[in-house]
């Protein structure tokens, strides 16, 4: 990618793999690197719980990240740090479904403070969300990749210095196109 942080990215393409449709490439302004994909591969028609990164064109809606481990980075996108009952709905019958919720300890869900470093930085895309409709997918993310890029539930991970280099050019315009 070329180092100019005079202009936001205006794309970013996610393609699969040949021979492993959980593992692509993820290119902007001419840098590319590894990703993993969602355990379903790409998917044009994505439903809750199948495993599927959704194809598509999406926009960043904005950056999410853990101030108690590292500073903010710096991005064009809004940001927010995570906070301990920060969570996502992923209840299809939920009216909150595929938005952020705020969940009390005793409860469970889709908590954005995890143990491992997956959602040490995730950026929300607008996936199914203008409209949500029930069970068309929620929470996909652009977030950290495990070590081993093992597959996703249906987001695109990538290593923490990937996602940094990124973070720096991705605006709210920037086309994230996936397929």
């Amino acid at each position: 990618m070329t180092e100019s942080r005079d202009h936001p990215l205006t794309a970013i393409r996610v393609r699969a793999a040949a021979g492993d449709p959980c593992r692509g490439w993820l290119t902007a302004d001419g840098w590319t690197v590894p990703v993993a994909l969602g355990r379903g591969g790409i998917l044009a028609n994505k439903r809750e719980g199948d495993g599927g990164t959704p194809r598509g064109i999406f926009r960043p809606l904005q950056l999410w990240w853990r101030a108690d481990r590292y500073s903010r980075p710096k991005s064009l996108l809004p940001t927010r740090p995570i906070r301990p009952q920060d969570a996502w709905c992923e209840d299809p019958s939920d009216r909150r479904y595929n938005q952020p919720i705020q969940l009390d300890r005793e409860q469970t869900g889709d908590r954005l403070t995890r143990e491992d470093h997956l959602y040490d930085f995730i950026v929300e895309i607008d996936h199914n969300a203008a409209p949500r409709i029930a069970g068309r997918g929620s929470a996909v993310f652009l977030h950290l990749a495990r070590p081993n890029f093992s597959p996703t539930a249906g987001c695109v991970s990538m290593t923490k210095t990937s996602m940094l280099r990124l973070l720096r050019r991705m605006s709210p315009q920037t086309k994230i196109i996936i397929g």
